[in-house]
This record gives structure tokens, C-alpha cells and sequence, in this order.
């Protein structure tokens, strides 16, 4: 977490703090915090924030049940905003959309999210809850067909080829992913982990 000593307010005790999903980096709103805020923000892992129009604190989702876990904190270089990583439970936004800045943002994350809503609830008409259907085998199956078309593309069909067959692979794997209860951060952490 960050330390408050390193935190520089303006004139009227508040500090900017851009609230991002920690899993897929999209911004979700940009707040304010003051001292008291951001105290109790490092001690219960959620977001609380303080609010310029009521004057007052805000426990973030304390009526709507949207609250934010707090996963991670860093002043930006100057001290005088603050990054704050959160896992979102539910809309950010008062106007019920995810983030403040809008929805039309693609994400894995958020694909991953659909994904496994379509494996829990296994809708007719769904693509993915067809897959979910057939299991390992059908998923492990589709995954080699894609690969084989990756290949093929990057081989003789050009780049616009390799991109769309490329985005049948993702798709696919992270189909089983979900199908294996493994979170796609799990393997970004992998990746994470090599980096040198």
C-alpha cells in the first residue's frame, strides 16, 4: 500500500485518486480523497472517498452495494494523485454504467466475465455455452482447429487472416480457461513472473 506521509493535498485537503479495474486497466472514475478518506481506505481495503458536493465521506457502494476492493495504491510521481487498482463489484458509475468515462471499452477480462456468466447459466442459442456443453474434449478440440488456422494464415493468407484466426485462438483458450476454473490473471501472473 502507500504511504499518506508521501501524499501531497491541495489547499482544500484533497488529493485526485483515478479508481482503475485491476484486472483489465480500464479507468472506472476519477475521485477525490481526503486524509481521512484515504486512512480508511488502507485500513478496510475498500474505497472511500470524499465527496465534494455532500461534504462529507463516502464509503463507496455503502447503499448501492458496489463496493471496490482495493488491490492496489500509488501516488504518481509528483505525490498529488493517487492510482487506485480495485476489483469492482458492480457498476462504478452513479448512472449504473461500469465506468464514468463509459462502456464501449473491449477487454479479456471483460470477455472472460461473459464467458463465464455464458458457462454458469448455459443459454440456447450460445456459441460459448455450446462449447461449455461439450467440455474439455470439444474445447481442447477447437483450440488445435485454431491453432492449425493460425498457422495456415501466418503461412500463405496475410496479416488480416493471422489477426482474425488469431482472435478464434484467444477466444478459444480462454474458453477453457473458464471451463477449468482458471482465471486469466492467474496466467498473467505467470507471464509476469518471466519478465526480465
Amino acid at each position: 500500500m502507500l504511504d499518506p506521509a508521501n501524499i501531497t493535498f491541495d489547499s482544500s485537503g484533497l488529493v485526485p485518486a483515478i479508481i482503475r479495474d485491476s484486472r483489465s486497466g480500464e479507468v472506472l472514475t476519477l475521485a477525490y480523497m481526503n486524509r481521512e478518506s484515504l486512512r480508511l481506505t488502507i485500513e478496510s481495503g475498500e474505497t472511500w472517498l470524499w465527496s465534494r458536493s455532500r461534504q462529507e465521506l463516502w464509503h463507496k457502494g455503502a447503499t448501492s452495494g458496489n463496493t471496490q476492493r482495493v488491490v492496489a495504491m500509488a501516488p504518481d510521481c509528483d505525490g498529488d494523485a493517487i492510482l487506485v487498482d480495485v476489483e469492482p463489484r458492480g457498476p462504478a458509475c452513479h448512472t449504473g454504467a461500469r465506468s464514468c468515462f463509459g462502456d464501449a471499452r473491449f477487454s479479456l477480462s471483460n470477455l472472460e466475465d461473459v464467458l463465464r456468466q455464458r458457462k454458469s447459466e448455459l443459454p440456447e442459442g450460445s456459441y460459448s455455452a455450446k462449447l461449455f456443453r461439450g467440455g474439455r474434449t470439444k474445447i481442447l478440440k477447437k483450440i488445435g482447429e485454431e491453432s492449425a488456422e493460425v498457422i495456415i494464415a501466418a503461412t500463405s493468407e496475410g496479416r488480416e487472416r493471422v489477426v482474425s484466426e488469431s482472435a478464434d485462438l484467444v477466444f478459444h483458450l480462454l474458453a477453457l480457461l473458464v471451463h477449468e476454473g482458471i482465471a486469466l490473471d492467474e496466467v498473467v501472473a505467470a507471464l509476469g513472473s518471466r519478465a526480465r
